[in-house]
Protein backbone atom coordinates (compact mmCIF):
# COMPACT_ATOMS: atom_id res chain seq x y z
CA UNK A 1 0.00 0.00 0.00
CA UNK A 2 1.03 3.60 -0.48
CA UNK A 3 0.01 4.56 3.08
CA UNK A 4 1.28 3.54 6.49
CA UNK A 5 -0.84 1.21 8.67
CA UNK A 6 -0.51 0.63 12.41
CA UNK A 7 -2.70 -1.33 14.81
CA UNK A 8 -2.65 -1.24 18.62
CA UNK A 9 -4.43 -3.57 21.03
CA UNK A 10 -6.74 -2.57 23.88
CA UNK A 11 -3.72 -1.95 26.12
CA UNK A 12 -2.18 0.50 23.64
CA UNK A 13 0.60 -1.88 22.53
CA UNK A 14 1.67 -1.98 18.88
CA UNK A 15 0.62 -5.30 17.33
CA UNK A 16 0.98 -4.50 13.61
CA UNK A 17 3.00 -2.03 11.54
CA UNK A 18 3.58 -2.18 7.81
CA UNK A 19 6.88 -1.28 6.15
CA UNK A 20 5.78 2.17 4.97
CA UNK A 21 4.65 3.21 8.45
CA UNK A 22 7.97 2.03 9.87
CA UNK A 23 9.93 4.05 7.31
CA UNK A 24 7.73 7.09 7.86
CA UNK A 25 8.06 7.02 11.63
CA UNK A 26 11.73 5.95 11.86
CA UNK A 27 10.93 2.79 13.81
CA UNK A 28 12.17 -0.77 13.64
CA UNK A 29 9.18 -3.10 13.31
CA UNK A 30 10.74 -6.04 15.19
CA UNK A 31 11.90 -3.84 18.08
CA UNK A 32 8.63 -1.91 18.28
CA UNK A 33 6.02 -4.67 18.22
CA UNK A 34 4.66 -5.28 21.71
CA UNK A 35 5.78 -1.88 23.03
CA UNK A 36 3.32 0.75 24.23
CA UNK A 37 2.42 3.51 21.76
CA UNK A 38 3.84 6.31 23.95
CA UNK A 39 7.10 4.46 24.39
CA UNK A 40 7.57 4.42 20.62
CA UNK A 41 6.37 8.01 20.14
CA UNK A 42 7.56 10.11 23.10
CA UNK A 43 6.01 13.32 21.67
CA UNK A 44 2.47 11.83 21.87
CA UNK A 45 0.23 11.59 24.92
CA UNK A 46 -3.39 10.74 25.75
CA UNK A 47 -4.63 14.12 24.47
CA UNK A 48 -2.89 14.40 21.12
CA UNK A 49 -2.77 10.75 19.99
CA UNK A 50 -5.59 9.89 17.57
CA UNK A 51 -5.01 6.16 18.10
CA UNK A 52 -5.42 6.53 21.85
CA UNK A 53 -8.52 8.73 21.47
CA UNK A 54 -10.24 6.13 19.29
CA UNK A 55 -9.17 3.39 21.68
CA UNK A 56 -10.76 5.35 24.53
CA UNK A 57 -13.97 6.47 22.76
CA UNK A 58 -14.57 3.88 20.06
CA UNK A 59 -15.44 6.74 17.65
CA UNK A 60 -13.66 6.92 14.27
CA UNK A 61 -11.59 9.99 13.32
CA UNK A 62 -11.34 10.79 9.61
CA UNK A 63 -8.71 12.82 7.71
CA UNK A 64 -7.09 14.32 10.79
CA UNK A 65 -3.92 16.36 10.35
CA UNK A 66 -1.20 15.43 12.84
CA UNK A 67 2.39 16.55 13.34
CA UNK A 68 4.72 14.62 15.64
CA UNK A 69 8.40 14.05 16.31
CA UNK A 70 9.92 10.59 16.06
CA UNK A 71 12.33 9.28 18.67
CA UNK A 72 15.14 10.22 16.29
CA UNK A 73 13.92 13.83 16.30
CA UNK A 74 12.44 13.89 12.79
CA UNK A 75 9.31 16.06 12.40
CA UNK A 76 6.57 14.23 10.51
CA UNK A 77 3.22 15.56 9.20
CA UNK A 78 0.48 13.10 8.30
CA UNK A 79 -3.19 13.00 7.46
CA UNK A 80 -4.70 10.11 9.41
CA UNK A 81 -7.89 8.10 9.41
CA UNK A 82 -8.22 6.15 12.65
CA UNK A 83 -10.79 3.38 13.15
CA UNK A 84 -11.85 1.25 16.10
CA UNK A 85 -11.27 -2.53 15.82
CA UNK A 86 -14.05 -4.67 17.25
CA UNK A 87 -14.48 -8.40 17.80
CA UNK A 88 -17.95 -9.77 18.55
CA UNK A 89 -19.05 -6.21 19.23
CA UNK A 90 -16.31 -5.52 21.77
CA UNK A 91 -13.55 -2.96 21.27
CA UNK A 92 -10.22 -4.78 21.05
CA UNK A 93 -7.94 -2.16 19.49
CA UNK A 94 -7.55 0.65 16.97
CA UNK A 95 -6.11 0.94 13.47
CA UNK A 96 -4.64 4.02 11.84
CA UNK A 97 -4.00 4.69 8.15
CA UNK A 98 -1.47 7.50 7.67
CA UNK A 99 -0.75 9.48 4.51
CA UNK A 100 2.58 11.31 4.61
CA UNK A 101 2.26 15.02 3.75
CA UNK A 102 5.49 16.21 5.36
CA UNK A 103 7.11 17.34 2.10
CA UNK A 104 3.95 19.03 0.82
CA UNK A 105 3.37 20.79 4.13
CA UNK A 106 6.97 21.95 4.44
CA UNK A 107 6.96 23.31 0.89
CA UNK A 108 3.58 25.03 1.37
CA UNK A 109 4.68 26.64 4.64
CA UNK A 110 7.92 27.78 3.03
CA UNK A 111 5.99 29.40 0.17
CA UNK A 112 3.59 31.13 2.56
CA UNK A 113 6.49 32.33 4.72
CA UNK A 114 8.33 33.73 1.70
CA UNK A 115 5.16 35.43 0.47
CA UNK A 116 4.65 37.03 3.88
CA UNK A 117 8.22 38.30 3.88
CA UNK A 118 7.77 39.67 0.36
CA UNK A 119 4.44 41.37 0.90
CA UNK A 120 4.87 42.24 4.55
CA UNK A 121 7.25 45.03 3.65
CA UNK A 122 6.26 48.59 2.83
CA UNK A 123 7.28 48.12 -0.79
CA UNK A 124 4.30 48.74 -3.07
CA UNK A 125 5.82 47.64 -6.37
CA UNK A 126 3.73 45.42 -8.61
CA UNK A 127 3.59 41.72 -7.81
CA UNK A 128 6.12 39.61 -9.70
CA UNK A 129 3.66 36.71 -9.66
CA UNK A 130 1.23 38.45 -12.02
CA UNK A 131 3.06 39.48 -15.17
CA UNK A 132 0.39 38.97 -17.85
CA UNK A 133 -1.78 41.85 -19.06
CA UNK A 134 -4.68 42.12 -21.49
CA UNK A 135 -2.15 42.82 -24.25
CA UNK A 136 -1.00 39.19 -23.84
CA UNK A 137 -4.46 37.83 -24.70
CA UNK A 138 -4.14 37.21 -28.45
CA UNK A 139 -7.48 36.65 -30.21
CA UNK A 140 -9.79 37.72 -32.97
CA UNK A 141 -12.47 35.17 -32.10
CA UNK A 142 -15.82 36.80 -31.29
CA UNK A 143 -16.44 34.74 -28.12
CA UNK A 144 -12.95 35.40 -26.77
CA UNK A 145 -13.21 39.10 -27.58
CA UNK A 146 -16.47 39.23 -25.58
CA UNK A 147 -14.79 37.48 -22.63
CA UNK A 148 -11.84 39.87 -22.84
CA UNK A 149 -14.14 42.90 -22.87
CA UNK A 150 -16.05 41.60 -19.82
CA UNK A 151 -12.78 40.91 -17.99
CA UNK A 152 -11.55 44.44 -18.63
CA UNK A 153 -14.72 45.83 -17.09
CA UNK A 154 -14.48 43.39 -14.17
CA UNK A 155 -10.96 44.66 -13.41
CA UNK A 156 -12.38 48.06 -12.45
CA UNK A 157 -14.50 46.72 -9.55
CA UNK A 158 -13.81 44.57 -6.51
CA UNK A 159 -16.56 41.99 -7.12
CA UNK A 160 -15.51 38.32 -7.29
CA UNK A 161 -14.93 36.87 -10.74
CA UNK A 162 -15.37 33.22 -11.74
CA UNK A 163 -13.71 31.89 -14.90
CA UNK A 164 -14.41 28.47 -16.33
CA UNK A 165 -12.98 26.56 -19.26
CA UNK A 166 -10.93 23.50 -20.14
CA UNK A 167 -7.32 23.12 -19.02
CA UNK A 168 -5.05 25.24 -21.18
CA UNK A 169 -7.67 27.74 -22.38
CA UNK A 170 -6.01 30.67 -20.59
CA UNK A 171 -7.81 31.04 -17.25
CA UNK A 172 -4.74 32.19 -15.31
CA UNK A 173 -3.82 34.53 -18.15
CA UNK A 174 -7.18 36.27 -17.70
CA UNK A 175 -6.83 36.26 -13.91
CA UNK A 176 -3.42 37.97 -13.96
CA UNK A 177 -4.63 40.47 -16.55
CA UNK A 178 -7.62 41.37 -14.34
CA UNK A 179 -5.30 41.93 -11.36
CA UNK A 180 -2.85 44.07 -13.32
CA UNK A 181 -5.58 46.22 -14.85
CA UNK A 182 -7.25 47.02 -11.51
CA UNK A 183 -6.61 49.28 -8.57
CA UNK A 184 -4.89 46.47 -6.65
CA UNK A 185 -2.09 45.92 -9.17
CA UNK A 186 0.56 47.24 -6.73
CA UNK A 187 -0.65 44.92 -4.00
CA UNK A 188 -0.04 41.14 -3.62
CA UNK A 189 -1.31 38.62 -6.15
CA UNK A 190 -1.49 35.13 -4.60
CA UNK A 191 -2.50 31.98 -6.51
CA UNK A 192 -3.40 28.61 -4.97
CA UNK A 193 -4.59 25.44 -6.68
CA UNK A 194 -7.26 23.86 -4.47
CA UNK A 195 -6.55 20.40 -5.88
CA UNK A 196 -2.81 20.55 -5.19
CA UNK A 197 -3.03 19.99 -1.42
CA UNK A 198 -4.77 17.46 0.82
CA UNK A 199 -8.05 18.85 2.13
CA UNK A 200 -6.88 18.87 5.73
CA UNK A 201 -3.86 21.06 4.87
CA UNK A 202 -5.71 23.46 2.58
CA UNK A 203 -7.63 25.14 5.43
CA UNK A 204 -4.42 25.96 7.28
CA UNK A 205 -2.75 27.23 4.10
CA UNK A 206 -5.69 29.51 3.26
CA UNK A 207 -6.63 30.79 6.71
CA UNK A 208 -3.47 30.27 8.77
CA UNK A 209 -2.90 28.35 12.00
CA UNK A 210 -2.59 29.11 15.70
CA UNK A 211 -0.15 27.44 18.07
CA UNK A 212 -1.98 24.70 19.94
CA UNK A 213 -4.80 24.53 17.39
CA UNK A 214 -3.69 20.99 16.56
CA UNK A 215 -0.69 18.82 17.28
CA UNK A 216 2.49 20.52 16.10
CA UNK A 217 0.74 23.67 14.86
CA UNK A 218 2.43 27.08 14.96
CA UNK A 219 1.33 30.70 14.67
CA UNK A 220 1.35 31.31 10.94
CA UNK A 221 -0.76 33.58 8.70
CA UNK A 222 -2.54 32.07 5.71
CA UNK A 223 -2.93 33.20 2.13
CA UNK A 224 -5.91 35.43 2.90
CA UNK A 225 -3.83 37.50 5.30
CA UNK A 226 -0.89 37.50 2.90
CA UNK A 227 -3.11 38.77 0.07
CA UNK A 228 -4.76 41.47 2.22
CA UNK A 229 -5.35 44.53 0.03
CA UNK A 230 -4.60 42.54 -3.11
CA UNK A 231 -5.95 39.59 -5.09
CA UNK A 232 -6.31 35.91 -4.19
CA UNK A 233 -6.80 33.43 -7.03
CA UNK A 234 -8.22 30.00 -6.15
CA UNK A 235 -7.89 27.60 -9.07
CA UNK A 236 -10.02 24.43 -9.31
CA UNK A 237 -12.40 25.78 -6.68
CA UNK A 238 -14.64 22.77 -7.34
CA UNK A 239 -11.96 20.56 -5.70
CA UNK A 240 -12.23 22.42 -2.37
CA UNK A 241 -13.98 20.37 0.37
CA UNK A 242 -17.59 21.46 0.91
CA UNK A 243 -17.06 22.24 4.61
CA UNK A 244 -14.17 24.54 3.68
CA UNK A 245 -16.34 26.21 1.04
CA UNK A 246 -18.64 27.30 3.88
CA UNK A 247 -15.77 29.11 5.58
CA UNK A 248 -14.83 30.71 2.25
CA UNK A 249 -18.42 31.94 1.87
CA UNK A 250 -18.15 33.75 5.20
CA UNK A 251 -15.03 35.60 4.06
CA UNK A 252 -16.84 36.67 0.90
CA UNK A 253 -19.88 37.90 2.81
CA UNK A 254 -18.26 39.96 5.57
CA UNK A 255 -14.49 39.72 5.05
CA UNK A 256 -13.90 37.89 8.37
CA UNK A 257 -12.34 34.53 9.23
CA UNK A 258 -10.52 32.67 11.99
CA UNK A 259 -7.23 30.87 11.82
CA UNK A 260 -7.37 27.12 12.43
CA UNK A 261 -7.63 26.59 16.19
CA UNK A 262 -8.06 30.31 16.95
CA UNK A 263 -10.97 32.13 18.63
CA UNK A 264 -9.99 35.55 17.36
CA UNK A 265 -11.88 36.89 14.34
CA UNK A 266 -9.74 38.65 11.74
CA UNK A 267 -10.70 40.95 8.87
CA UNK A 268 -9.20 41.10 5.38
CA UNK A 269 -9.82 43.05 2.20
CA UNK A 270 -9.21 40.68 -0.71
CA UNK A 271 -10.49 40.53 -4.28
CA UNK A 272 -11.28 36.88 -4.93
CA UNK A 273 -10.85 35.33 -8.37
CA UNK A 274 -11.78 31.69 -8.89
CA UNK A 275 -11.56 29.19 -11.74
CA UNK A 276 -12.96 25.78 -12.56
CA UNK A 277 -12.41 23.41 -15.47
CA UNK A 278 -16.07 22.39 -15.63
CA UNK A 279 -19.26 24.41 -16.05
CA UNK A 280 -20.10 25.86 -12.58
CA UNK A 281 -23.75 24.77 -12.59
CA UNK A 282 -22.63 21.25 -13.46
CA UNK A 283 -20.29 21.36 -10.44
CA UNK A 284 -23.24 22.40 -8.26
CA UNK A 285 -25.42 19.60 -9.63
CA UNK A 286 -22.70 17.00 -8.94
CA UNK A 287 -22.20 18.20 -5.36
CA UNK A 288 -18.73 19.61 -6.04
CA UNK A 289 -19.65 23.24 -5.41
CA UNK A 290 -22.02 24.60 -2.78
CA UNK A 291 -24.98 26.35 -4.37
CA UNK A 292 -24.80 29.30 -1.94
CA UNK A 293 -21.09 29.76 -2.71
CA UNK A 294 -21.79 29.52 -6.44
CA UNK A 295 -24.42 32.27 -6.28
CA UNK A 296 -21.97 34.45 -4.36
CA UNK A 297 -19.10 33.80 -6.79
CA UNK A 298 -21.34 34.11 -9.82
CA UNK A 299 -21.33 37.91 -9.72
CA UNK A 300 -19.21 37.98 -12.88
CA UNK A 301 -18.65 34.74 -14.83
CA UNK A 302 -16.43 34.34 -17.88
CA UNK A 303 -16.36 31.29 -20.15
CA UNK A 304 -13.24 30.60 -22.21
CA UNK A 305 -13.95 28.36 -25.26
CA UNK A 306 -11.76 25.45 -26.31
CA UNK A 307 -9.21 26.07 -29.04
CA UNK A 308 -11.07 23.65 -31.33
CA UNK A 309 -14.06 26.03 -31.07
CA UNK A 310 -11.95 29.05 -32.04
CA UNK A 311 -9.85 27.70 -34.91
CA UNK A 312 -9.84 31.18 -36.42
CA UNK A 313 -7.35 32.11 -33.68
CA UNK A 314 -4.81 29.39 -34.59
CA UNK A 315 -2.96 31.39 -37.32
CA UNK A 316 -2.78 34.43 -35.03
CA UNK A 317 -1.55 32.36 -32.08
CA UNK A 318 1.03 30.55 -34.21
CA UNK A 319 2.42 33.88 -35.40
CA UNK A 320 2.49 35.14 -31.79
CA UNK A 321 4.33 32.05 -30.46
CA UNK A 322 6.85 32.02 -33.33
CA UNK A 323 7.74 35.63 -32.54
CA UNK A 324 7.93 34.83 -28.81
CA UNK A 325 10.32 31.90 -29.26
CA UNK A 326 12.34 33.63 -31.95
CA UNK A 327 13.15 36.27 -29.33
CA UNK A 328 13.73 33.76 -26.55
CA UNK A 329 15.77 31.20 -28.52
CA UNK A 330 17.58 33.71 -30.79
CA UNK A 331 16.10 32.17 -33.94
CA UNK A 332 14.75 33.53 -37.18
CA UNK A 333 11.94 31.11 -38.03
CA UNK A 334 9.75 32.51 -40.81
CA UNK A 335 6.65 30.33 -40.37
CA UNK A 336 5.23 26.92 -41.31
CA UNK A 337 5.03 25.08 -44.59
CA UNK A 338 1.63 24.15 -46.03
CA UNK A 339 1.57 20.58 -44.63
CA UNK A 340 2.49 21.68 -41.09
CA UNK A 341 -0.05 24.53 -41.11
CA UNK A 342 -2.77 22.18 -42.39
CA UNK A 343 -1.95 19.71 -39.59
CA UNK A 344 -2.31 22.44 -36.94
CA UNK A 345 -5.63 23.58 -38.38
CA UNK A 346 -7.07 20.04 -38.54
CA UNK A 347 -5.88 18.87 -35.08
CA UNK A 348 -8.41 18.74 -32.21
CA UNK A 349 -6.09 20.30 -29.57
CA UNK A 350 -7.15 18.51 -26.35
CA UNK A 351 -4.58 20.61 -24.48
CA UNK A 352 -5.91 23.83 -26.03
CA UNK A 353 -3.71 26.97 -26.36
CA UNK A 354 -1.14 25.66 -23.89
CA UNK A 355 -0.59 22.57 -26.05
CA UNK A 356 -0.26 24.71 -29.18
CA UNK A 357 2.39 26.86 -27.48
CA UNK A 358 4.37 23.80 -26.42
CA UNK A 359 4.14 22.31 -29.92
CA UNK A 360 5.55 25.49 -31.49
CA UNK A 361 8.28 25.73 -28.84
CA UNK A 362 9.30 22.10 -29.33
CA UNK A 363 9.30 22.36 -33.12
CA UNK A 364 11.41 25.53 -33.10
CA UNK A 365 13.86 24.07 -30.64
CA UNK A 366 14.54 20.96 -32.75
CA UNK A 367 14.15 22.18 -36.37
CA UNK A 368 17.09 22.88 -38.68
CA UNK A 369 15.63 25.10 -41.41
CA UNK A 370 13.80 28.41 -41.24
CA UNK A 371 10.35 26.96 -41.84
CA UNK A 372 8.53 24.51 -39.58
CA UNK A 373 7.64 21.33 -41.48
CA UNK A 374 5.32 18.44 -40.67
CA UNK A 375 8.35 16.36 -39.62
CA UNK A 376 9.20 18.98 -36.97
CA UNK A 377 5.82 18.52 -35.24
CA UNK A 378 5.16 15.91 -32.51
CA UNK A 379 4.31 12.36 -33.57
CA UNK A 380 0.70 12.76 -32.36
CA UNK A 381 0.11 15.60 -34.84
CA UNK A 382 1.85 13.74 -37.64
CA UNK A 383 -0.36 10.67 -37.07
CA UNK A 384 -3.50 12.84 -36.95
CA UNK A 385 -2.45 14.53 -40.20
CA UNK A 386 -1.87 11.19 -41.96
CA UNK A 387 -5.20 9.78 -40.76
CA UNK A 388 -7.01 12.92 -41.88
CA UNK A 389 -5.32 12.67 -45.30
CA UNK A 390 -6.30 8.99 -45.70
CA UNK A 391 -9.89 9.79 -44.73
CA UNK A 392 -10.08 12.69 -47.22
CA UNK A 393 -8.50 10.57 -49.98
CA UNK A 394 -10.95 7.72 -49.31
CA UNK A 395 -13.91 10.09 -49.50
CA UNK A 396 -12.58 11.56 -52.76
CA UNK A 397 -11.99 8.13 -54.30
CA UNK A 398 -15.48 6.84 -53.46
CA UNK A 399 -17.22 10.03 -54.63
CA UNK A 400 -18.76 9.92 -58.13
CA UNK A 401 -17.62 12.38 -60.81
CA UNK A 402 -19.76 15.52 -60.83
CA UNK A 403 -21.29 14.80 -64.27
CA UNK A 404 -22.40 11.31 -63.20
CA UNK A 405 -23.72 12.58 -59.84
CA UNK A 406 -25.77 15.31 -61.54
CA UNK A 407 -27.13 12.85 -64.12
CA UNK A 408 -28.23 10.46 -61.35
CA UNK A 409 -29.92 13.31 -59.44
CA UNK A 410 -31.74 14.43 -62.62
CA UNK A 411 -32.96 10.90 -63.27
CA UNK A 412 -34.36 10.69 -59.73
CA UNK A 413 -36.29 13.95 -60.23
CA UNK A 414 -37.71 12.74 -63.55
CA UNK A 415 -38.79 9.37 -62.15
CA UNK A 416 -40.46 11.09 -59.19
CA UNK A 417 -42.33 13.52 -61.49
CA UNK A 418 -43.53 10.66 -63.72
CA UNK A 419 -44.76 8.76 -60.68
CA UNK A 420 -46.61 11.78 -59.27
CA UNK A 421 -48.33 12.51 -62.61
CA UNK A 422 -49.19 8.88 -63.33
CA UNK A 423 -46.90 8.74 -66.37
CA UNK A 424 -48.33 11.86 -68.03
CA UNK A 425 -45.37 13.39 -69.87
CA UNK A 426 -47.02 16.79 -70.41
CA UNK A 427 -47.87 17.26 -66.71
CA UNK A 428 -44.48 15.91 -65.67
CA UNK A 429 -42.76 18.43 -67.94
CA UNK A 430 -44.80 21.24 -66.41
CA UNK A 431 -43.93 20.03 -62.92
CA UNK A 432 -40.23 19.93 -63.78
CA UNK A 433 -40.46 23.27 -65.66
CA UNK A 434 -38.92 21.57 -68.67
CA UNK A 435 -40.01 21.53 -72.39
CA UNK A 436 -42.04 18.39 -73.25
CA UNK A 437 -39.69 17.46 -76.09
CA UNK A 438 -36.67 17.70 -73.78
CA UNK A 439 -38.34 15.43 -71.21
CA UNK A 440 -39.22 12.90 -73.94
CA UNK A 441 -35.61 12.89 -75.09
CA UNK A 442 -34.29 12.33 -71.57
CA UNK A 443 -36.83 9.55 -70.90
CA UNK A 444 -35.69 7.81 -74.11
CA UNK A 445 -32.03 7.99 -73.02
CA UNK A 446 -32.91 6.71 -69.54
CA UNK A 447 -34.74 3.67 -71.04
CA UNK A 448 -31.87 2.96 -73.42
CA UNK A 449 -29.37 3.15 -70.57
CA UNK A 450 -31.51 0.88 -68.40
CA UNK A 451 -31.89 -1.63 -71.24
CA UNK A 452 -28.14 -1.66 -71.81
CA UNK A 453 -27.47 -2.29 -68.10
CA UNK A 454 -29.99 -5.18 -68.09
CA UNK A 455 -28.37 -6.72 -71.14
CA UNK A 456 -24.93 -6.46 -69.54
CA UNK A 457 -26.23 -8.05 -66.35
CA UNK A 458 -27.77 -10.90 -68.38
CA UNK A 459 -24.54 -11.62 -70.19
CA UNK A 460 -22.65 -11.78 -66.88
CA UNK A 461 -25.13 -14.36 -65.53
Amino acid sequence: MSDGIQIIDIEGRLVFCNRLAAMLDDINIENSLGKHLFEIYPSLDEENSTLYKVLRTGIPIYNHEQTFTTYKGKKVATVNTTLPVRKNGHLVGAMEISHDVSAVMALSEKVVTLQNKMYGSKDTTASDDAHFTFDDIVTRNARMLTAKSMAMRAARIDSPVMIWGDTGTGKELFVQAIHNAGGRKKRPFIAQNCAALPASLLEGILFGTTKGGFTGSTDRPGLFETADGGTLFLDEINSMPLELQGKLLRVLQDGTFRRVGDTRTRHVDVKLLTATNIEPLEAVQHGMLRSDLYYRLNTITLHLPKLVDRRDDIPLLVEHFIKKFNDRLYLNVMGLDEAAFSALMRYDWPGNVRELEHVIEGAMGMMEGREITLDDLPQSLQRAARESHRSTTSETNTRLPMVTALANLEAEYIEEAMTVTGGNITRAAELLEMPRQTLQSKLKKMRESESAENSAAGSVK
